[in-house]
């Protein structure tokens, strides 16, 4: 930032940093009090749903059947004589739908005197006297003519036929909505999934002596469903790395991140390595990129985020005070108040109680009868009570990541003086933030078109596991 621009805004007596009336500040404010939830990745969706555990005993075609006490296997107890005497039995529980597969495997422990088992997935309202995929909405693989059933009495060439010792197993593939059946540790084909709502792993005996065991996790597959998993993922990688992008692009993107958040160390280190190999890329016009406004102030912001990051506020609040005054001219605004908490924590970090307790009662006292901000003024106050704070429930307040809240704030707030600044949502978001938020609502939008069926878009997972197969 030049002489010229620093001293417009020491100058400067206020400004609006306001989105739509709302202090800009709030929104760190917000930010701050996510910290404190916890993290989602704590739990994944996928392992939140209950999955099936057993065969449904109430639910099931029972005359024809017999199912043993341990709930895991079937067999066929009477004898065919039509279509409608079926031992039919579904899982305890719908296949879970918020993850990229469902699986589940039956054991062939005995074929019969006909071989007429089956595999599938089938309805909750399903005639459980019935194959799977002989009646509308549910799909089965037959063992005796290797034939698909999909809502239908006919059916149409899939597989193998299956018989006894065979392992069979039936799964869902949420990302490309479709069925797939293996055998003996093989896929053997794939079917659009063309049924909604919850569905039932499914198996079925129809002649004398017909038993199955039915595997739903409790022990490991014969099919490799982790590489399978894999092989998955690196098909939709794949699918992506066909987008055609301008030359360059990402090292555009890569940089105006580093300039809005003011990493001019690592911009420099970055320049350098690509001063001979990258050619000059221009975003400018189409896409509304301006250098300048991503310069601004550069020098100022590196060096209060560095002061925040060790933790030197006294000394943030000095040069803001020198450079930026109408940012910490309101003593009730959110900026003052989260630097405030941030002293006040810092105080804490390093053992100094007595000194925290004294600045606790002079600067954070004045916040508590103001609601916005009473819950994390309670949070730090906290800290105080533990002899471990870092352990406490209020321990998310000594991370690195508070730190980086503040930082990010400061960093907000200094763009947002910039005199050419048009959309202040700008000075919250780098434009590499901005395009992974329309991913996420990009995946998530997909996800809703499948009825909600599939694993929930997580960017730090799609990253890491971007880096891995890179590495």
């Amino acid at each position: 930032m030049n002489s010229s621009n620093n001293d417009s805004c020491s100058n400067s007596t206020s400004t609006n940093n306001s989105i739509g009336g709302r202090d800009l500040g709030l929104y760190f404010l917000d930010q701050a009090r996510l910290c404190s939830a916890a993290a989602p990745s704590a739990m994944d969706e996928a392992e939140a749903e209950e999955a099936p555990t057993e065969l449904n005993t109430i639910n099931s075609s029972g005359g024809f059947l017999v199912v043993s006490t341990d709930k895991l296997s079937v067999k066929y107890t009477s004898v065919n004589l039509h279509g409608h005497d079926v031992g039919a039995v579904q899982a305890n529980r719908p296949a879970p739908f918020k993850r990229l597969l469902y699986y589940f495997e039956m054991y062939v422990k005995d074929a019969g005197v006909k071989g007429q088992v089956s595999i599938g997935f089938t309805s909750e309202s399903f005639k459980m006297r019935r194959q799977p995929g002989w009646e509308a909405n549910s799909c089965g693989y037959h063992g005796d003519d290797g034939l698909l059933y999909r809502g239908g009495a006919k059916g149409e060439p899939f597989g193998p036929t299956y018989a006894t010792g065979d392992v069979v197993g039936g799964g869902i593939n949420y990302a490309s909505q479709e069925f797939f059946f293996t055998k003996n540790g093989a896929v053997v084909g794939t079917v659009y999934k063309d049924m909604k709502g919850p569905l039932f792993p499914t198996v079925a005996v129809h002649s004398q002596n017909e038993e199955v065991h039915v595997n739903f996790g409790q022990k490991p597959f014969d099919f490799d469903l982790k590489t399978f998993e894999a092989q998955e993922r690196l098909k939709q990688q794949a699918t992506i790395e066909k987008i055609s992008l301008p030359p360059n692009v990402s090292y555009e993107i890569v940089r105006s991140y580093l300039l809005h958040y003011g990493y001019e160390d690592t911009l420099n280190s970055l320049y350098m390595a690509g001063k001979s190999t990258v050619p000059p890329v221009s975003m400018n016009q189409e896409n509304g990129f301006d250098e300048q406004d991503l310069l601004y102030a550069l020098s100022q912001r590196k060096t209060l985020r560095q002061l925040i990051r060790n933790g030197e506020i006294d000394a943030a609040f000095s040069r803001l005070h020198e450079w930026y005054p109408q940012i910490v001219q309101d003593d009730k605004s959110a900026t003052c108040f989260l630097l405030h908490c941030q002293k006040f924590i810092e105080l804490v970090r390093v053992g100094k109680l007595e000194e925290a307790v004294k600045y606790g009662r002079i600067e954070l006292s004045k916040y508590f009868s103001l609601a916005r901000f009473e819950e994390l003024v309670q949070d730090c106050v906290a800290l105080l009570a533990y002899e471990r704070p870092m352990e406490s429930f209020a321990g998310y307040l000594l991370e690195d990541s508070q730190r980086e809240v503040v930082a990010d704030m400061v960093n907000a707030m200094i763009l947002s003086t910039n005199p050419n600044v048009k959309d202040l949502q700008g000075c919250l978001h780098s434009y590499l933030e901005r395009l992974l938020r329309q991913l996420t609502a990009c995946c998530l939008e997909r996800r809703s078109l499948n009825g909600d069926q599939g694993e929930g878009f997580h960017l730090h997972r799609a990253l890491n596991s971007t880096m891995k197969a890179n590495s």
